[in-house]
């Protein structure tokens, strides 16, 4: 490579020609990093290639703060805990439209685009699917123009990586700062104090009002980091704002000049920890205080960040529910509530009923859960010692409350314990949910079962109070991710045959409808799916040393682990038919690879002993010469993004088996319906939907439907009744305790298998057959290979409904009431004016 440095201009930095975007390349390496290409290493040009992307970018992120300002823009502020946005610099070709270009211009210096993409450190600020559509959802903000900020947490180390040693999770540290962040900018200046612990102190002002003064235990510092977030294929570039704690002085020269260096440091510690991890272990009472700290310590930053930006545009506060529609993503942030409450009364004065009408009216609730234990609830005395004003506060909003209550069910009592934000019964905890609930406007489920089931079950009582709060978004996921970057070979096609509007407007892919029918059409879809699976199989050898088959069916269930999503399932399924193909070697069937992905949270023993059992599980199977070429089991370690971002293309098969009735939605159902997987599931979460889309016979439905599986716990579930009334699950079981995956071990499983006899609260045992039945209809119908790319073609073609832009359409109208701002770049002369926010 040649290397001459004329001087920058704008154009040069903003330019997406090939020639411009090589100089700036070329000068980033140079002037940023500090080489030249003879001693470059592979990160080196990945963070020139990063930065020349990033240049361009903040020309539309200036672009559109400027136009936010002028025009006032109502702004959509998403508070999330978790933001799991996958790796940056691949997505943002794609949506600035220039992905080819960059390969292209990058192969011509002597590089490879796929080589420094995989240099990237992936943020792992999410633990899942809802960091996952947190991620999707501000992709689709942007894409569809919409004014918005994400806040979250800048986790110095976030979700663990994960490597399976002697069959086991092992958690390593997840250190994704180590090589620097190229897309994010620190805005120092925009730093926002937050206090805890303490106590509250009643005082007179000097115009004789009665006041409440917080005199806190300690101050931590705000720092915003501020990364860009394109729409696609426009000029928007909206803002994901993470906070990161430090201490107010990070060294005290009175107490190192006494000698005590590590006391001098030890505010800056103490502080740092609040955003140092990912949602520490809350097994502990010091676990549950860190992460009471951490999502107080984002809400309270984020709130007085949003008075900044009102104050900056001359909005008066009496309006701040007009200029902001502020989306609480599940319990984590629902502690807003009652600081807005804090921040209107004491900082700003705001007389109590106007400060509620402002709180309420800004604030929306999204419900992820229908698993009570997961709706987030603080021991009293926790709470008060971290947040003492607020809690009065929250007592004062439940009483008023009450009085509602008592108003339209006089004399039920018994609705008031339940309805309460203070849960009386036994120990006395502070309920999230129902604080939530109570300062929100809206409140909604992310599936239609399960904003039905939030209304029947979960939240009836709220229900049954304020129905017209109630409604239902289901959830979608970004076609631009998780088709156009991490199915390129499909998305040629599908562009190549109906153009390239569908990645902005899903439901166009219906168009692809008549061409199921096409021998054609399905021959170019069966072999970009085998051409996947060909890369795919390739990356499984790299990183666990097993060969598999590109022609066998790939059957993937990548997700958390979690009892309630019975991966366990799954694998009772794997050693039937194991044992099937022993007894009966002919049996005709598909060759089959069974592929497991996911993290089991590092103190949750049970999903650690299920991932145990998968490994083991395989290493018997793998090695059995009488089996091998028909069965394979892998569990894919360290599942994120980027894996997942393999994964989907590559699968055939997508198994979605909770208890029905259990999870929410799900988002991984649809990213493998539109890249073309078919689904064995049942009737719970966004299942039910996918399958009215694609059809039924496109769905392959085994199990309880939910009113079922609560029929049947009502009634009286006994698990060893189902053990001993069929031999193919008792033979299974026996197995298993036996020690025929545990090289003669017969206690390594034995929890597992205690459990599910005696109390299998997630009903396999009742599933079992169903489950089996519904496996061998799916190896009939793969035998049929024009039968399958046809039922392959139909799911993706009908999973429009699936897209974010949906979502965030359905949100915009029925609950933030946002309209779109479009934007306009700023020419090379012109200047921004006023406050950027």
């Amino acid at each position: 490579m040649e290397l001459d440095t004329p001087p920058y201009s704008d154009h040069n930095r903003t330019a997406l020609s090939k020639e411009k975007l090589k100089r700036g390349f070329l000068d980033n390496l140079y002037f940023i990093q500090g080489k030249f290409p003879h001693i470059a290493s592979q990160n080196d040009y990945y963070l020139a290639l990063a930065y020349t992307i990033r240049d361009r970018m903040l020309h539309r992120w200036i672009s559109t703060a400027a136009a936010y300002y002028d025009q006032g823009a109502r702004t959509v502020c998403y508070l999330s805990a978790e933001f799991l946005m996958g790796p940056h610099l691949g997505n943002n070709l794609v949506n600035m439209g220039i992905y080819d270009t960059v390969a292209e211009m990058v192969e011509e210096v002597g590089l490879n685009l796929d080589d420094l993409l995989a240099q990237e450190e992936e943020p792992g600020l999410g633990n899942g699917g809802l960091g996952r559509l947190a991620a999707c959802f501000i992709d689709s903000l942007a894409t569809l123009e919409i004014p918005s900020l994400g806040y979250g947490i800048r986790y110095e180390f976030g979700i663990f990586d994960q490597e399976i040693v002697d069959g086991w999770q092992v958690e390593k540290t997840d250190k994704w700062l180590r090589n620097g962040n190229p897309w994010e900018i620190p805005r120092p200046e925009w730093s926002q104090p937050v206090k805890l612990g303490g106590h509250t102190e009643q005082y007179t002002d000097e115009e004789d009002r009665l006041r409440v003064r917080w005199v806190p235990e300690k101050l931590v510092i705000g720092v915003p980091y501020d990364t860009p977030i394109l729409g696609y294929r426009n000029s928007t570039a909206n803002t994901l704002r993470l906070w990161k704690s430090e201490a107010p002085e990070s060294f005290d020269f009175e107490i190192f000049n006494r000698g005590d260096y590590y006391g001098a440091v030890d505010q800056k510690v103490t502080s740092e920890n609040i955003s140092k991890v990912l949602y520490p272990n809350d097994e502990q009472l010091s676990g549950k205080r860190l992460r009471l700290e951490q999502q107080y310590f984002f809400v309270a930053c984020s709130l007085r960040d949003m008075l900044r930006i009102l104050t900056g545009q001359n909005i008066p506060l009496s309006r701040f529910h007009e200029k902001f529609a502020v989306q609480l993503n599940d319990t984590h942030p629902s502690i807003a509530v009652a600081e807005l409450m804090r921040l209107l009364l004491d900082e700003y004065l705001v007389p109590w009923d106007d400060a509620w009408e402002i709180t309420q009216r800004t604030f929306a609730y999204t419900n992820h859960t229908l698993l009570p234990e997961a709706l987030e609830q603080w021991p009293l005395p926790l709470f008060a010692r971290v947040l003492p004003r607020h809690l009065e506060i929250i007592y004062e909003i439940n009483d008023r409350f009450l009085d509602e209550v008592r108003m339209k069910f006089l004399g039920d009592e018994a609705r008031l314990a339940r309805l309460s934000l203070i849960n009386e019964a036994g120990e006395r905890y502070v309920r999230m949910a129902h604080l939530a609930c109570v300062g929100s406007h809206a409140i909604n489920g992310v599936a239609e079962l399960h904003s039905e089931l939030l209304k029947q079950d979960v939240l009836k009582d709220f229900y049954e109070l304020w129905p017209e709060k109630f409604r239902n978004k289901t959830n979608g996921v970004t076609p631009r991710r998780w088709m156009v970057l991490s199915n390129p070979r499909l998305s040629e096609l599908v562009t190549e045959r109906i153009g390239a509007g569908w990645v902005s407007d899903l439901d166009q892919l219906r168009q692809l409808e008549p061409l199921a029918d096409d021998p054609d059409f399905r021959k170019s879809w069966w072999e970009i799916k085998r051409a996947n699976k060909v890369d795919f199989a390739q990356f499984i050898l790299r990183s666990t040393g097993i060969l598999v088959d590109p022609e066998s069916m790939f059957d993937c269930q990548v997700k958390r682990i979690h009892e309630y999503k019975r991966q366990h399932l799954n694998v009772l399924h794997i050693i039937a038919l194991y044992r099937r193909l022993k007894d009966n070697p002919g049996l005709d069937i598909p060759p089959r690879t069974f592929l497991f992905g996911g993290k089991a949270a590092p103190g949750y023993h049970t999903a650690k002993r299920m991932i145990k059992l998968i490994t083991s599980v395989g290493e018997v199977i793998n090695r059995d010469p009488d089996i091998r070429d028909k069965l394979k089991v892998v569990f894919v370690p360290d599942f994120n993004v980027t894996n997942g971002q393999r994964i989907y293309p590559a699968a055939d098969l997508s198994e979605q088996i909770s208890t029905a009735g259990k999870e929410a939605s799900g988002t991984g159902n649809m990213k493998f319906s539109m890249n073309g997987a078919l689904t064995i599931g049942t009737l719970d979460g966004a299942n039910v939907e996918i399958r009215e889309e694609v059809g039924a016979e496109n769905f392959f439905l085994f199990g309880l439907a939910t009113e079922e599986v609560y029929a049947l716990r009502a009634s009286g579930y006994h698990p060893m009744d189902y053990y001993h009334g069929d031999p193919h699950l008792k033979d299974v079981i026996d197995l298993i305790r036996g020690g025929s995956f545990s090289r003669g071990d017969t206690e390594l499983f034995r929890g597992l298998t205690d459990g599910l006899l005696h109390h299998d609260p997630y009903m396999l045992f009742a599933d079992f057959a169903s489950y089996v039945s519904c496996q061998d209809e799916v190896s009939r119908a793969y035998l049929d290979r024009e039968h399958w790319t046809r039922m392959s073609i139909l799911n993706a073609a009908r999973s429009g409904k699936f897209s974010s832009d949906r979502s965030i359409q359905q949100y915009c109208e029925d609950i933030w009431h946002a309209s779109p701002v479009k934007i306009k770049l700023l020419g090379h002369d012109e200047e921004p004016t006023g406050f950027i926010q």
